[in-house]
């Protein structure tokens, strides 16, 4: 064996990087095209928004008993916005337009409020529902003083 030719013959070499970097290629590839059709990069897109609500209940009221305000946090569009649970014993709901005097719309930012006429035994959930998503989101729940 010739140590001199051993130490400048680097035909094997070249073949051996070409293949590493082919197989890395598709790999990497492979995982684009995948995340794609896996869909996970929409995933991030439909993030439950951060709110809060604070609830007032007013056992003197003959109407609109309870007010229900979004006092900070991120603006969410009112048709995506629900009001649901037990009123009084009857279990039902609706978006927040419709307990509200604004359009249903619009968007529901800190200071909005809706107004609703419950019992005293009410337990209702602040619902964040997207309109292309299939997923919900409980955002602030309450219950009355007879509940």
């Amino acid at each position: 064996m010739d140590i001199k030719q051993l130490i400048h013959d680097d035909d094997a070499v070249s073949p051996v990087i070409g293949v590493i970097l082919m197989v890395a290629i598709t790999v990497i590839l492979a995982a684009v095209i995948a995340s794609f059709v896996l869909g996970l990069g929409d995933q991030a897109q439909q993030a439950t928004p951060q709110a809060s609500f604070s609830w007032e209940y007013d056992a003197s009221a003959s109407s609109e008993n309870l007010t229900v305000t979004h006092d900070g946090g991120d603006s969410i569009e009112a048709q995506e916005l629900y009001v649901r649970g037990d009123f009084d014993h009857s279990t039902s709901g609706a978006t927040w337009g419709n307990w509200s005097s604004k359009d249903p719309s619009s968007e529901v930012t800190a200071g909005n409020t809706a107004k609703m006429f419950v019992g005293s035994s009410y337990d209702l959930r602040v619902v964040y529902e997207p309109v292309e998503g299939d997923t919900s989101a409980t955002l602030a729940q309450d219950t009355g003083p007879d509940a």
